[in-house]
């Protein structure tokens, strides 16, 4: 399956198209009701959709579905939760037994609704096709990943070598979830012990052995606010980001800065204090270059 970042680039949907949809957002809160109502009229007018409900119970369900996926259109964030969202509104559609060129029609409804919208809000010729682009683009990229469900489960039906890397790759991402979520548990073990390790040197610098522990106190310090730096990034990988290289170089950069501040207090040999400067020196470079280089490719 490709890549979500591929699939944007081939309709060229670029940060304009996100922040344009995102300032539309207003506008298709209020008229949100006017798209589930075309929807519907297109549902119990079509006989051969109709019969995909049962009752008007499940009719209602899918209609607030729909109003909760076309608000979504206009979030302003495209990224990899957002795909998966997609996609398993594809799963859902072929379980329920769905017909794609059923879903091209229904697009086809929504967009033309929305362009009956603009046309009601938009003045200005040229801002109302930016809008037009816009729609369009995250229309199709929403059609492209929903009907890519029914690709693969075409592909599974025929290929047994498909079917069985399918399971691999479930087996897979539940373990690298169960793995995220043990790390961060870990993490968590480790913050409360550095934590406790804080309170301790606290405790003795009242006690009023300053000299000896203010040191050490601060490098806990440090090391404290590496471990949170940790459990931030793992949450935000779990919820589908990006993990940050620097993150972890960071922390060799702060554990090396604590060994420097010890080995000063300890009266070591003025050769090791020099290269644990040095090492301090040549980390922060590397930190500060995959840093600017992060930044960049944001």
């Amino acid at each position: 399956m490709r890549a979500f970042k591929e699939i944007k680039a081939t309709y060229s949907f670029t940060k304009d198209n996100e922040e344009i949809l995102f300032k539309l957002k207003p506008i298709m809160e209020k008229r949100v009701n006017r798209v589930v109502e075309s929807l519907y009229q297109w549902i119990n007018s079509t006989e051969s959709v109709r019969k995909l409900f049962k009752n008007e119970v499940l009719k209602m369900h899918v209609m607030e579905l729909i109003k909760d996926w076309f608000l979504k259109l206009f979030s302003g964030k495209y990224d990899t939760s957002y795909y998966d969202y997609l996609i398993k509104i594809g799963h859902r559609h072929i379980s329920a037994g769905v017909e794609p060129h059923f879903l091209i029609s229904a697009f086809n409804i929504v967009r033309n609704t929305c362009l009956d919208i603009l046309c009601d809000e938009a003045d200005l010729y040229e801002e109302r096709d930016r809008w037009i682009m816009a729609i369009n683009k995250i229309l199709d990229i929403n059609l492209d990943v929903i009907n890519s469900s029914y690709r693969e489960e075409e592909i599974k039906s025929y290929s047994i070598t498909y079917l069985a890397k399918g399971k691999v790759l479930k087996v897979a991402e539940f373990f690298s979830h169960i793995t995220s979520i043990a790390l961060i548990l870990f993490l968590i073990f480790l913050t409360a012990g550095v934590i406790y390790l804080c309170a301790r040197d606290i405790y003795s610098i009242l006690l009023g052995t300053l000299e000896q522990k203010i040191i050490t106190a601060l490098g806990s310090v440090l090391i404290l606010w590496v471990m949170l730096e940790l459990i931030n990034t793992e949450i935000s990988h779990l919820k589908g980001g990006k993990i940050h290289i620097s993150v972890f170089i960071g922390v060799a950069l702060v554990t090396t800065i604590r060994e420097v501040m010890i080995a000063t207090l300890k009266h070591e040999a003025i050769d090791f204090i020099l290269a644990l400067v040095a090492s301090v020196f040549v980390i922060g470079l590397i930190y500060w270059i995959v840093k600017r280089f992060e930044e960049e490719k944001k």
